[in-house]
């Protein structure tokens, strides 16, 4: 909703206009859809948390400095509106999805999207860890993709603490929103090729990697990079498995049928081994919509243990021919 109402009040000269307008600017922009919310529960959030008027509580808050004592304690993300780029006939507005380690202040990674939802913060946040291992903790904003159950069970799932700041305290991540303020002045201020989205990632992973991680930070009297490897015994990174994919994926609970199989997506899966009548949980990548898309094999756990993969029913193949 506050990220909503910040992109279109820009569309009004003043600030004297109806909460109906500002509700249909909403959906005739495309900032909110009407099956997310309705016009009476749009204004009454509106009044409920003073969206319209200044944080003023926000603005004078204590605050003190603070900093965590080793690299990967915590991690801070949000996202940054960036520059437009061309997708096909369309031109749309790139978010940059970033992490940045509160102790060293290193960007852990960064990523732009055309789009900002819960599917490319999964890619961004895995391209995080595996760059530069497992957060203790994570701490972002309430936004709609911080806030969803798959996040919280993919933070159960690493042991990594999932942390929420105040609402409408976007101050309180101060070290991500720094580094955006840092993007803005050096990386976004260039000449940019911003002929693709590709391209644009190309140049960002440059400017971090070359100058940002490598620069000497004022506050910590070295670089992030030299800071984040006096920690470097500390840091622990995923096990090397074939399975590591499956830790970011969503799940779901079936109830194996006597045949041996459960539905899922209007299809028919076996189980891999014998769960008859048994409550198992399968994992799976999420869809994104106007896609339909069958999966092939989807992983089986029973009792938090890796069984293996379920497969599409074969009919023929289970048929037994008649003995002779």
């Amino acid at each position: 909703m506050q990220e909503a109402v910040e992109q279109a009040r820009p569309f009004f000269r003043s600030n004297d206009f109806k909460l109906s307008e500002l509700y249909r600017t909403c959906i005739e922009r495309g900032f909110l859809r009407r099956d997310q919310i309705a016009a009476n529960t749009f204004r009454r959030i509106i009044k409920q948390y003073d969206i319209m008027t200044p944080d003023k509580d926000t603005k004078s808050k204590k605050r003190l400095a603070f900093a965590k004592q080793y690299a990967n304690e915590c991690w801070q993300a949000d996202t940054l509106f960036g520059p437009h780029i061309t997708v096909g006939n369309i031109t749309k507005q790139t978010k940059l999805i970033a992490f940045v380690d509160d102790a060293s202040r290193l960007c852990c990674h960064g990523q732009f999207f055309t789009e900002e939802n819960s599917i490319n913060f999964k890619i961004a946040f895995k391209q995080a860890i595996y760059k530069r291992g497992l957060p203790q903790m994570l701490y972002v904003d309430n936004g709609c993709i911080y806030s969803t159950a798959e996040l919280t069970c993919i933070a159960a799932r690493l042991g990594c603490r999932l942390c929420h700041t105040p609402v409408r305290d976007g101050a309180a991540k101060g070290k991500v929103e720094r580094f955006f303020r840092t993007c803005r002045d050096q990386f976004l201020s260039r000449q940019l090729d911003l002929s693709s989205i590709n391209t644009l990632n190309d140049q960002f992973i440059q400017w971090v990697e070359d100058h940002y991680n490598h620069h000497k930070h004022s506050t910590l009297g070295m670089t992030p990079v030299e800071r984040y490897a006096l920690d470097v015994n500390r840091i622990q990174y995923l096990p090397p498995t074939p399975y590591l994919d499956e830790l970011f994926m969503l799940e779901d609970t079936r109830s194996v049928r006597a045949d041996n199989t459960f539905p899922f997506k209007a299809q028919r899966y076996q189980a891999p081994v014998d769960l008859r009548n048994k409550q198992i949980t399968i994992r799976f990548n999420q869809i994104p919509k106007g896609k339909q898309t069958i999966l092939k094999a989807i992983p089986v756990y029973y009792k938090t243990q890796r069984i293996g993969e379920a497969k599409l029913v074969d009919l023929y193949k289970n048929d037994r021919k008649p003995k002779a």
